[in-house]
């Protein structure tokens, strides 16, 4: 996928170091990072396990390479070892706001019903966490493991692709079955069964946009897009290119999903939020 030899064989744990690779999609350039597998007692640092993690937790996406032939403890312990070291797998940050403050005592606010954790509960671990002075405000049912992930506030919280290698070794009735798991692609590398669409996940799990530039009065260079995170502005866009645009910005003409009167261009200010594929023409003072 990268035009880069990553060493492999038929036996386990073949890569011993992090082997760098970039992924062209559609003009976009993806690093990708095939690093060492991870064994049991990793999060303690057994087999170089804590500088594996480490690395992961950097990452905007993991892909979780499986072997289809194999059961599903593999994949469980592969969560257990990155969930101990606090990366979170395909899971969102708790909508909760946590403030210290110097004076006050404590005081919690809940915008909804609290049914897995009481305001009892919430105290006793602040105390255990020697917090005595702060405001909370929880906006969502969380749990105590969540309610703790808040205040230790090192956790991440990263997209992850399981990736089931090795289907063509497994029945279709199994290749089915996992092929309908929650975040999962079925790919064959020997074969290079379904690795377009691996691609594709790769990048819609990334959560980005591309956008393309376009000078005045010429076509668009649809070969080197901008790639952005999705909700960004033109003002994302302007910065991308030179920090020189946003001072001297007048407007600027988009062409694609995110223009009002699409095919036609709109008018945009900074604030205007891009979508994937959009074409932009920046026009300064």
């Amino acid at each position: 996928m990268t035009n880069t030899v990553s060493e492999a064989a038929a036996y386990e744990f073949t890569t011993l170091t992090a082997i760098p690779g970039v992924l062209e999609y559609n003009g976009a350039r993806i690093q990708l990072l095939d690093l060492p597998g991870i064994v049991e007692g990793a999060s303690q640092g057994r087999g170089r396990g804590r500088q594996v993690v480490a690395v992961a937790k950097t990452a905007d996406v993991i892909v979780m390479m499986l072997d289809a032939t194999k059961s599903l403890e593999q994949k469980k312990l592969l969560e257990i070892e990155l969930d101990a070291v606090g990366i979170r797998l395909n899971k969102q940050k708790p909508d909760v706001v946590f403030k210290k403050k110097t004076g006050g005592g404590i005081t919690i606010n809940a915008t909804v019903k609290l049914t897995k954790i009481d305001e009892k509960s919430i105290r006793t671990i602040l105390q255990g966490y020697k917090i005595h002075n702060c405001d909370l405000m929880i906006r969502e049912d969380i749990t105590v493991d969540e309610f703790i992930d808040v205040l230790l506030g090192t956790r991440k919280y990263i997209p992850c692709l399981y990736v089931y290698n090795k289907v063509d070794s497994i029945s279709l009735e199994e290749v089915d079955r996992l092929a309908h798991l929650e975040h999962s692609v079925v790919i064959s590398c020997e074969m290079g069964l379904n690795l377009d669409f691996l691609m594709d996940m790769i990048w819609e799990y990334l959560n980005m946009v591309k956008i393309y530039t376009k000078k005045r009065g010429v076509h668009p260079d649809l070969t080197d897009p901008v790639c952005l995170r999705k909700g960004a502005s033109i003002e994302a866009v302007c910065n991308s290119i030179h920090r020189s645009l946003v001072p001297n910005f007048k407007y600027a003409l988009v062409w694609g999903k995110s223009s009002r009167f699409a095919p036609h261009a709109q008018k945009v200010s900074l604030n205007h939020v891009v979508q994937d594929e959009d074409v932009v023409c920046i026009f300064t003072k």
